[in-house]
């Protein structure tokens, strides 16, 4: 058995075209299917494990183990909430549920620290997975999510397009789509955005984010790291680099996930939208993984806002605000990683968050006042919003080298001994 598991070949997800030529061969008949208002239940689900399994086969079946580990973990967690909240709701047991269903992800982080090496726990997309598991347990608290069976909460929680990326999905939302299958005219529709997808996917991650990422970083790591100090000019070139390179993988990675999710009859949610053409940083994080985003937004800063209004925490409710601000940004850094540069990372756009929020209350009185004085509002045009996007782009970059952990590098060489 051992040997057959080892005898497995690892597929990069959306790696190669050879990946892309056996998953859209799989999906076919999916989408075929849908076109005859039909669904094939049992064929994806074994779609979706078989293509799980070789994306997580490699060194060993450790991966899969957790990934089993897990599934056990969050199913109990959820469906042992489930039967709870239909009579009761102690916001202490649900605040329980919550870190015990994060748990698993946090061990994942923190355990590099502690062994100093990877965590033995882990799996390609368990912060992906976490996400939705704990977003079903607060949808149930809020009275949203009432009813749902194991198959559809495995359906959701293994959803193979997803799986490892994201975007991060709402089971409501997510099973709506799988319950309701599209017209034909939808469907065609859906089909002609897929292959739009692929190729601006194959675009964006094979061809922009290879030359960023491949061509151009590794020779201005090197400049900049030989120039050494605080900052250098070649630091510059890694600052830009490395954040179009983000993007444009992150970006293409994405599109696949959308166009495969199209040809299962599913509309996931899009991950952005144009974020570099954003005026501040609080339209930025409207336009970039927009997913996450949106469920920080949702789940935890609207409801650390809702707590600190009700205990009257603050007299002040722009304070509120700041603090929530600086609370869901800062969670954000923790969930990328437990190292300064992703805490830095999420401090500075927390700050920077707080920093818009009072510019745009500072901007709002002074208009208020030129109007009760007679004057004009303060200059709003072409020339203003364009410098306004200059800003907020290199603002962003400039934490996205935080984010790159070459700071790190360059700061902290480590010295062969």
């Amino acid at each position: 058995m051992m040997q057959f598991w080892n005898a497995l070949p690892h597929m990069e997800v959306y790696g190669n075209p050879q990946y892309f030529f056996y998953l859209l061969l799989a999906v076919l008949p999916i989408f075929i299917g849908l076109f005859f208002k039909k669904r094939f239940p049992i064929y994806e689900a074994l779609f979706s494990l078989s293509f799980i399994i070789l994306m997580l086969t490699g060194k060993g079946q450790l991966q899969l183990k957790s990934l089993l580990a897990y599934v056990i973990w969050e199913t109990i967690l959820v469906f042992s909430y489930k039967v709870y909240r239909r009579n009761h709701n102690n916001k202490w047991l649900f605040y329980l549920w919550c870190l015990l269903s994060v748990l698993p992800l946090a061990f994942v982080k923190v355990a590099p620290i502690i062994a100093a090496n990877q965590s033995l726990f882990g799996f390609l997309g368990i912060s992906y997975l976490t996400f939705r598991a704990v977003g079903m347990i607060i949808e149930m608290r809020d009275g949203v999510l009432t009813e749902f069976t194991l198959w559809q909460f495995l359906r959701f929680l293994m959803f193979l397009p997803t799986f490892s990326s994201g975007p991060i999905d709402r089971f409501k939302r997510f099973n709506d789509d799988y319950e309701n299958i599209p017209e034909r005219d939808e469907l065609l529709d859906m089909l002609e955005k897929s292959i739009w997808y692929l190729m601006l996917g194959f675009l964006y991650k094979f061809i922009i984010a290879y030359f960023f990422g491949q061509v151009l970083l590794p020779p201005l790591k090197e400049l900049a790291l030989a120039h050494g100090g605080i900052i250098n000019l070649p630091t510059i070139g890694v600052m830009y680099a490395f954040g179009l390179d983000l993007f444009f993988d992150f970006a293409g990675y994405t599109l696949f996930a959308l166009a495969v999710s199209n040809l299962m009859g599913i509309k996931s949610p899009i991950n952005f939208n144009k974020p570099f053409i954003s005026h501040d940083l609080k339209e930025f994080w409207n336009r970039w993984h927009m997913s996450l985003s949106f469920w920080f937004r949702d789940f935890v800063f609207m409801r650390l806002v809702k707590v600190l209004v009700k205990n009257k925490v603050f007299k002040n409710r722009n304070t509120t605000s700041s603090v929530a601000y600086l609370v869901n940004m800062l969670l954000m850094g923790f969930w990328h990683g437990v190292t300064w540069y992703y805490i830095a990372y999420g401090l500075f756009h927390g700050i920077g968050l707080i920093i818009n929020d009072a510019w745009l209350r500072k901007k709002k009185k002074i208009n208020k006042e030129r109007k009760a004085a007679g004057k004009p509002n303060l200059p709003e045009n072409r020339f203003t919003r364009a410098l306004s996007i200059v800003i907020t782009f290199n603002v962003v970059m400039v934490s996205f080298l935080l984010f790159s952990g070459f700071l790190d590098q360059l700061w902290f060489p480590k010295h062969p001994q």
